[in-house]
């Protein structure tokens, strides 16, 4: 978990411009609603990055707003597409 984590940090920084901020958050660090970088349009952009960094597609079906309550949860998804 601790490298896909660090996978994931690296995109969300990426993808929100956040110049490195994000490689400190914990799993438990709230995202969507708290993040004010994080929009909808934002959203899209971390999504497509995450399909590129891991070589998965994300069907529109699969995705809903708790998968973004927290870096927690964002692992979480993307370990489940990877398993």
């Amino acid at each position: 978990m601790a490298e896909t984590k660090q996978e994931v940090l690296a995109v969300i920084d990426e993808a929100l411009g956040l110049g490195g901020r994000a490689l400190d958050f914990r799993p438990d660090t709230p995202l969507l609603g708290v993040l004010p970088e994080l929009d909808s349009m934002a959203v899209v952009g971390v999504l497509n990055l995450l399909e590129e960094r891991f070589d998965f597609i994300v069907g529109d079906d699969e995705i809903d707003g708790s998968a973004f309550a927290t870096v927690g949860t964002l692992v979480a998804f993307v370990e489940g597409k990877l398993a």
